[in-house]
């Protein structure tokens, strides 16, 4: 009863201490290799005889000296496979040489012992990566010079990694025989821990359970992924990888601040508007500085940025003004418009116009005339008028419209040639129908044989 009371008490505390946390399942397997000391008079062994006593349980625990049977050579192995949720499965087997059973000398008896049970490591727990201690269960059994026993297996020690691979490992385990009649003991180990089984492909440290770039090296920091350009983006959510930018940009730079990313900035030098790419528009006329021809003075697109001229001032652009070196009115185009004036001029002129008797052919007297009347066209060249000729009543009214079909076309033919646009101008023969005097006189006959240049409406 007394066994199984030791028995429950070290399962309670063993058990109540367990939670869930890995210890090390990147590196799943690992192998202790040590030296270990057996102790049988701290184990409270009261089966045995007065002459072979023993202490309480615990007594002189640290007493190596007087109580621990020690074989001063690599004596222990242990083979740990992790198994999930911090618990690592273990086999172990040592041997040793007693030559103290509690207070009784003893002849170096052989002792060999095995062992299999689960442990769980408090590494995680306790946020650290150096210290590792750990509480474990199990079953095993014994032989001291031929004779075994079973034992119930309790253990608690401590790991301290130097690496991630290497650590030094202390371990003192209570054996509880299962039969009162068999010895319990302690024994205490030392070592080294080889953790192995990891995989780390692309070698920077981080083991590819935990690498989310297991194919590319990268920090630790960054979960194995790497950061070309150092600016705390991992190069997989970096858009810019190669160059330093800031997370609000997806890692790219925004070199003028802007407030536009520099891949989707037009003029990354610059600072700009969203709505022109990031490119600045000094003249604010919609138009970006660098397709803009006249930078700093606003003016349409279809200009290429630049305003449109004025030529003769006169309020209408060049681009619709037809008359661009004349000013004119915005009515007429930017054209002068002919006046009543300007229209009476013209046809004092005209009526000076002669043809030889009978003849369409103009006189040679009339070249100031039709010179004059040239300069006022000129002046006015988006304007169209028609050449009228016209007769008096002496002879056939037929044959005088003929007439005057073909001095208003002479007269016509004149202007062209010399220079006034073909288009501007029409010709029409009126014969007789259109007098300005009565035709019984010598003088009123004069004056209703004439040519007028009007207006066309």
């Amino acid at each position: 009863m007394k066994k199984l009371n030791k028995l429950f008490l070290v399962l309670a505390l063993s058990l109540g201490v367990f939670s869930t946390q890995a210890q090390d399942e990147n590196n799943p397997w690992a192998v202790v290799i040590g030296t270990n000391a057996v102790d049988f008079y701290a184990a409270d062994n009261g089966f045995i005889p007065s002459e072979m006593s023993s202490g309480s349980l615990f007594s002189e625990y640290f007493n190596a000296s007087d109580n621990w049977n020690f074989l001063p050579s690599v004596s222990y192995l242990e083979i740990q496979r992790y198994v999930g949720d911090g618990f690592s499965a273990r086999l172990s087997g040592s041997l040793n040489q007693i030559d103290r059973l509690g207070d009784l000398p003893a002849d170096d008896l052989s002792f060999y012992n095995i062992g299999a049970g689960v442990q769980y490591n408090f590494k995680n727990i306790l946020n650290t990566s150096f210290i590792d201690p750990f509480l474990g269960v199990g079953a095993g059994y014994y032989w001291v010079e031929g004779s075994g026993a079973s034992t119930f297996d309790s253990d608690l020690g401590i790991n301290f990694w130097f690496t991630d691979n290497i650590a030094f490992t202390v371990k003192s385990s209570f054996k509880t025989a299962f039969e009162d009649d068999n010895f319990d003991y302690f024994q205490h180990s030392a070592g080294l821990t080889i953790a192995f089984g990891g995989t780390d492909s692309d070698g920077d440290g981080v083991y590819d359970k935990n690498d989310m770039c297991p194919d590319v090296p990268g920090l630790a920091e960054f979960n194995g992924c790497p950061d070309s350009d150092g600016d705390g983006i991992t190069d997989k959510d970096d858009k810019c990888p190669d160059t330093a930018g800031l997370e609000e940009f997806d890692g790219c730079a925004d070199s003028d601040s802007d407030g536009i990313a520099d891949p989707n900035d037009d003029c990354p030098n610059e600072a700009g508007t969203e709505a022109l790419n990031g490119c600045p528009d000094a003249d604010n006329d919609g138009i970006a500085n660098k397709n803009d021809d006249c930078p700093n003075e606003a003016g349409p697109k279809a200009n290429n940025g630049c305003p449109y001229p004025d030529a003769d001032g006169d309020g209408v652009l060049d681009k619709d003004d037809m008359c661009p070196d004349v000013a004119g009115t915005e009515a007429n185009n930017g054209c002068p418009e002919v006046t009543e004036e300007i229209q009476k001029e013209l046809n004092e002129y005209a009526k000076t116009i002669n043809f030889e008797t009978g003849k369409t052919t103009i006189s040679k007297n009339s070249e100031e005339a039709l010179t004059a009347i040239i300069a006022i066209l000129d002046e006015y060249p988006n304007a169209k008028f028609t050449v009228e000729g016209h007769t008096d009543s002496v002879g056939s009214a037929k044959n005088n419209e003929s007439l005057s079909e073909a001095r208003a076309l002479s007269v016509k033919s004149y202007l062209v040639k010399n220079g006034v646009d073909e288009f501007r101008l029409s010709s029409a023969g009126f014969g007789e129908q259109k007098p300005v005097e009565s035709n019984d006189t010598k003088a009123g006959r004069a004056e209703n044989r004439r040519v007028e240049i009007n207006l066309k409406k």
